[in-house]
């Protein structure tokens, strides 16, 4: 006799993150995890020392200063914001409200890996639906529903490929859902994208019952060591994961940095410009030295190397290493031959655009 952990958890591969490191002495470029270059904006790093000086006391289990921050700079309500330990946090107490042994839950071909392991953490089964040229796509997930079918997911941009739908595809997705299903819209890198047919998810949040959306202070305000993502939701799906989820799910450092970043519209846009500039840099010369690159929205590009013996991806991966590039194998993704790299500094950019140049060349043998 021996614990038996849940039926479904022993199925689960266990998330692996970006890599870290570089061999000692070189000088370290992390674009594996899709971080900013930029580091937080000021007031964050300000307002996060001044909660630091009360480390007695507990944080605010509510959250207040954040969601309302939230609501201000959104024009929501604020009773319609949950807060939690990054998205990620959310992301699994949907799974642990509304799934069920028994349930399923649909995400598309090349979604988040947390999609499938908080689904089947929960007993559930996931249920995979393909994309079209790497893109979501509609017709393929409304195929997939079944009654079974409890929770939708949908990164919108994906990560890790960057391509998005436009919003009125999101609609007819919702619009082919049955009440009792929950669109789950993962809008992760939603800052990042300036596309005129590209919406978040606020509207329809707004005007349905079953839609959530979730956002994330990890990227764009580069708050990622302090884990702090919200939901937008109906106020019977955010009453719902509230009364489940932790007590003081956000410590005081990440609610008043959180709040101080939000505020600075200002950094937004600088970030975002800084990004725009970089994507269109990077994809245009990795193009021009005969690598494809999927068309990205987001802070990262998905790299694609060729079916050449010692040109493939771990090649290409294990040689960018070395001289302290680190970027992201994605073969859990379902991209065996494909790298991920976030958009980083100047430096970082030029410097894997040049290294890949020697790689691809051979001039590194």
């Amino acid at each position: 006799m021996k614990p038996v952990p849940n039926k479904g958890v022993l199925d689960i591969e266990a998330y692996v993150p970006g890599k870290s490191r570089a061999p000692e002495g070189i000088e370290l470029h992390k674009l594996s995890s899709n971080e900013t270059p930029l580091g937080p904006p000021p007031a964050a790093r300000e307002a996060a020392l001044g909660a630091a000086a009360r480390l007695e006391l507990y944080p605010d289990g509510q959250a207040s200063a954040l969601k309302q921050a939230i609501a201000e700079t959104h024009a929501l309500n604020p009773k319609n914001i949950l807060c939690g330990n990054g998205s990620d946090e959310l992301l699994g107490l949907l799974c642990q409200c509304y799934l069920a042994p028994g349930d399923e839950a649909i995400h598309t071909e090349h979604g988040f890996l947390v999609y499938a392991i908080q689904i089947r953490a929960r007993g559930a089964t996931p249920v995979v639906a393909p994309e079209t040229n790497a893109t979501a796509d509609v017709d393929a997930i409304l195929s997939r529903v079944t009654d079974k079918t409890k929770l939708v997911f949908l990164a919108n941009p994906n990560n890790p490929t960057g391509t998005y739908l436009p919003f009125d595809e999101v609609r007819r997705l919702h619009a082919g859902l049955p009440g009792n299903v929950i669109l789950v819209l993962d809008a992760a890198y939603a800052e990042y994208v300036r596309r005129n047919d590209y919406g978040a998810g606020i509207e329809l949040v707004s005007a349905a019952e079953n839609v959530v959306m979730t956002r994330t202070f990890s990227k764009i305000y580069g708050l990622a060591a302090l884990r702090i993502g919200w939901m937008y939701g109906p106020e019977a799906i955010v009453d719902a994961l509230d009364r489940v989820r932790g007590p003081f799910n956000l410590n005081a450092m990440a609610i008043a940095a959180g709040a101080a970043a939000i505020r600075d519209r200002a950094f937004v846009e600088r970030a975002v410009s800084f990004n725009a500039e970089w994507l269109e840099w990077t994809t245009r010369e990795l193009e021009a030295r005969g690598l494809a690159v999927t068309p990205s929205v987001g802070n990262f590009i998905l790299i694609h190397f060729p079916n050449e013996p010692g040109k493939g991806a771990a090649e290409a991966d294990a040689f960018l290493t070395q001289r302290g590039f680190i970027l992201r194998r994605v073969a859990g993704y379902g991209f065996p031959n494909a790298l991920r790299m976030s958009i980083g500094s100047e430096a970082a950019n030029r410097g894997v655009v040049a290294a890949l140049d020697e790689f691809l060349s051979g001039r590194a043998a």
